[in-house]
């Protein structure tokens, strides 16, 4: 391995499985210092312990939570580097039965926690003086809109303003900050879709490279974002998703095969 990440200190948040688990092994992998932040302590003490990384509990829709994630990690191990933002949840149905619970719940989560994650650790970078580097999973469905979920759908299209705006403030002092938008991935979210022949044919005719994406692809973007190839990009997504936002039947495709399963 290049190690292109040696001596940095990162937090994944959502780290226990998933794309979070797949950032957090390439992370380790370049020979950076992982903390696998989530609410679920079992999960996230037996990836921490697959890979070599430590794991904190953390819900990222609580202020206090964020502030101790930051504060003891930085307290451990004397700075902070790397922040990815990847903690979600999926969910909606369809626009005219979507309830309110269901909207905050996914709104609150995948929008405010991405936020709390970036003003919080924003401010860290700034008191450092040293730079540092955040990277927000947004998604295909920040880009595209689907009936069936409205509130993820949005959720996502702010991450990507929250992203840019980050960009903006934290850009004098050396912090970059960018976003990731995966596109329909092999993890839990899909499972169903990937289950049902019909339906995961379906998406995939929406996939010009004709495959599920991996947390291992969506790990490499993030190592290549985190590092100092990446030292002149800031505020800006890159999708990774096989193509399918080029694809001119992608979001029909998508909309009838998925239902209101989201992508990633």
């Amino acid at each position: 391995m290049t190690e292109r990440l040696r001596a940095r200190v990162a937090i994944i948040t959502g780290g226990a499985r998933g794309l979070g688990a797949g950032i957090a092994t390439r992370f380790v992998a370049e020979g950076a210092t992982v903390v696998i932040a989530d609410r679920d302590a079992d999960a996230a003490r037996v990836t921490a312990d697959a890979i070599g990384a430590s794991h904190r509990v953390c819900d990222v829709t609580d202020r206090t939570s964020v502030e101790r994630l930051l504060d003891e990690t930085i307290a451990e191990h004397g700075r902070l580097d790397v922040l990815v933002a990847n903690a979600g949840i999926t969910g909606g149905g369809p626009f005219l039965e979507l309830s309110d619970e269901r909207w905050h719940a996914v709104l609150d989560t995948n929008l405010r926690g991405v936020f709390l994650c970036n003003q919080l650790a924003g401010r860290r970078f700034v008191a450092q003086g040293t730079g540092g580097t955040l990277i927000n999973i947004t998604s295909i469905m920040g880009a595209r809109s689907n009936p069936n979920t409205a509130a993820y759908c949005a959720a996502k299209a702010g991450v990507i303003s929250v992203t840019q705006s980050a960009a903006l403030a934290l850009a004098p002092h050396g912090v970059r900050v960018n976003a990731i938008g995966p596109g329909y991935m092999a993890t839990d979210m899909t499972i169903a879709i990937r289950d049902d022949e019909r339906l995961g044919q379906a998406v995939l005719g929406g996939v010009p490279l004709a495959r599920f994406g991996t947390p291992t692809d969506v790990g490499d973007a993030a190592v290549f974002l985190a590092s100092d190839e990446a030292s002149f990009i800031t505020g800006q997504v890159l999708y990774v998703d096989g193509g399918w936002l080029l694809h001119p039947n992608s979001s029909s495709n998508a909309q009838q095969a998925a239902g209101d399963t989201a992508a990633r």
